[in-house]
């Protein structure tokens, strides 16, 4: 029950295979050699197509920056971030400990905000003197609320005081997995020229595709691409040009339907799951994503019921791996998408017994 992977047995191999043989079909000899760091222009294109129906996001495809992922657009971030003279980058707390490490391997600083019913607490931002913060509004990590409109309001005018330069690093984590809600606006249309955006294929088709993209604004751009290109001079064209084609096609939004229908199904299971095996846990962020937190009654360590639950055959996140600040209840992060209804419902049972040991 790892959080983080979507059903990977969706993959929709047979469009992916008609996408690569149309691609490498048409390809000029050219495209073959070495490319614009910034990524392919048929895949920055796609996406700006992608961003425009799907996020209500307006730009142009030289703003894009394709990356291996988001966990390479943190890294990219952080080392620009440096470069402008930036010694940190708040951090949601809780909040994702490999988003934490990411930056903090580029030598930032990542102080705590704690995270609410309402999102991230912009008063304590305000208290803590941030220059930026990185945020996961849509679907936020790992207790799933929504950044409230009063907290947008909030944010927006701490980000535009005047005299300031402060930057908001958006991370649109899950934005697309939503079951029993609207979706939440990204904030990066908001205030484009103050919001870096980032987002990925990695939870709409695999991980291991490792393609994502970065929208960061003017004064970073160019020191994003010099990052991009001295990491690895640009991602493997192929990929991006295979996906160009099927985002321009109308599969992703398919493969979107397919996901929702199939990961509803299962966070339902996992749901009524807790609910007849631990009725005592409480219920957090079950309304999108491909994860939900559980917390408990004081008077025990989660990472002790991780492992005892590990022990049992059971991966989770303890929740207070993701906290920086102790105080807060014992919880598990549990991601579902990736298991049968089945697997969810024995994952839980043997949850429970861990539990009454610990």
């Amino acid at each position: 029950l790892s959080p983080g992977l979507p059903d990977l047995t969706a993959f929709p191999r047979a469009a992916w295979l008609r996408a690569e043989r149309a691609v490498l079909a048409g390809l000029p000899a050219p495209d073959l050699g070495y490319g614009d760091p910034r990524g392919a222009p048929a895949l920055r294109r796609a996406v700006v197509r992608w961003l425009a129906r799907n996020r209500g996001i307006s730009a142009a495809p030289d703003e894009v920056v394709v990356v291996t992922g988001t966990a390479q657009a943190l890294v990219l971030l952080g080392r620009a971030l440096r470069e402008h003279g930036h010694g940190g980058l708040a951090v949601e707390d809780p909040g994702s400990l490999g988003v934490r490490q990411h930056l903090r391997h580029t030598g930032l600083a990542t102080p705590p905000v704690p995270v609410d019913d309402e999102g991230v607490r912009v008063d304590a931002l305000r208290a803590l003197g941030a220059r930026g913060v990185l945020l996961t509004p849509a679907h936020q990590f790992p207790m799933g609320v929504v950044l409230s409109g009063e907290r947008r309001r909030a944010l927006l005018e701490w980000a535009t005081a005047p005299g300031t330069d402060r930057l908001l690093a958006e991370d649109d984590y899950d934005a697309e997995h939503r079951y029993d809600r609207p979706p939440a606006p990204a904030l990066h249309p908001l205030l484009p020229d103050r919001v870096c955006y980032m987002g990925s294929v990695s939870k709409l088709l695999a991980p291991a595709l490792r393609v994502g993209w970065i929208l960061a604004p003017a004064p970073y751009r160019e020191t994003l691409v010099a990052a991009k290109r001295y990491a690895d001079l640009g991602g493997p064209a192929l990929p991006q040009l295979v996906l160009a084609r099927l985002l321009d096609s109308g599969e992703l939004e398919r493969q979107l339907r397919q996901l929702r229908r199939r990961h509803r199904h299962r966070r339902d299971a996992m749901v009524a799951a807790l609910r007849a095996r631990l009725p005592g846990a409480v219920v957090h962020g079950a309304a999108a994503g491909l994860h939900l937190t559980v917390t408990f009654e004081r008077g025990f360590a989660d990472t002790e019921l991780a492992a005892r639950a590990l022990e049992r055959g059971v991966k989770t996140h303890p929740l207070s791996w993701h906290r920086q600040q102790s105080d807060g209840r014992p919880g598990l992060v549990l991601g579902y998408a990736a298991r049968t209804p089945t697997e969810i419902a024995d994952a839980v049972t043997e949850l429970a017994k861990a539990h009454v040991q610990s």
